[in-house]
């Protein structure tokens, strides 16, 4: 058995274990990721569809936002690497359900910073900014901006990255504070080409003053990583939602292709 039937061998098994539709568009939230500190290549551009589908959320609307049960959201990221140290990307965000829930629900600019590799530093460091409109039937405001510090870690077959964004409405009518939402993801790989891995993702309030930890968003998932090809990106995992405020059940999957461009 060659490398690549051997890779995509472990990809179904471990897909039929999580229960994995493969060719299922899956969903949450929009882009459902942590960040590696690493940017797009210089004067290279990669595409990236974000799949996510909710198969257990919400059923009734919270705060004027529609519920997320029984929803596809699929998002079409862009992102140009103009230099060894700076990237810009963009986001179109779109929402696929029943009762009035299928729309363009929204456009973000991401530019975004990192330190090169040839600087030796112990640890990645990037920092990305996010800004742009949205639909506020489902997210509950017509403009936001994020700040994200990433930190990531190579250590052998393990890999680590760390995030923790702090966002906020820019609505005039609005005196939100800053949120903060941390992310982290831990990955093992298991051969050549796979790594299995964990990926947290939280969303605990204001910053001044944390939700309630039964009001606060916790959220865990299991992931495949598939470096099949140098040009393009695979990863996809399934859900689980720790607290009662947080979606129960989600299927996600990112899909990249890189090219000079």
């Amino acid at each position: 058995m060659n490398a690549m039937k051997k890779d995509y061998l472990m990809f179904l098994l471990f897909s039929f274990f999580l229960d994995i539709p493969i060719l299922l568009p899956a969903q949450d939230n929009y882009e459902i990721q942590v960040y590696g500190s690493g940017l797009t290549e210089k004067r290279h551009t990669i595409f990236e569809l974000h799949s996510n589908y909710t198969v257990k959320g919400s059923i009734v609307s919270q705060d004027n936002v529609y519920p997320s049960n029984h929803i596809v959201h699929e998002t079409i990221e862009i992102t140009h690497g103009f230099s060894s140290w700076f990237e810009f990307g963009s986001y179109l965000f779109t929402s696929i359900g029943s009762d009035n829930r299928t729309a363009l629900t929204g456009v973000h600019l991401r530019p975004r910073i990192s330190i090169p590799e040839d600087h030796d530093l112990p640890v990645g460091i990037s920092l990305g900014a996010e800004v742009g409109y949205q639909n506020p039937d489902f997210f509950g405001s017509r403009w936001a901006v994020e700040i994200r510090p990433i930190f990531d870690k190579e250590a052998g077959k393990f890999y680590f990255a760390v995030n923790l964004p702090v966002g906020r409405s820019l609505d005039a009518n609005r005196d939100d504070s800053w949120e903060f939402s941390p992310s982290v993801k831990s990955s093992f790989d298991v051969s050549r080409k796979i790594s299995l891995g964990l990926e947290y993702y939280a969303g605990l309030g204001a910053i001044s003053n944390l939700d309630p930890v039964s009001q606060q968003r916790h959220q865990l998932f299991g992931v495949v990583d598939w470096a099949y090809h140098p040009d393009w990106e695979f990863n996809t995992g399934v859900g689980y939602g720790l607290t009662a405020a947080t979606d129960k059940w989600i299927v996600k999957l990112i899909l990249g292709y890189r090219l000079p461009f």
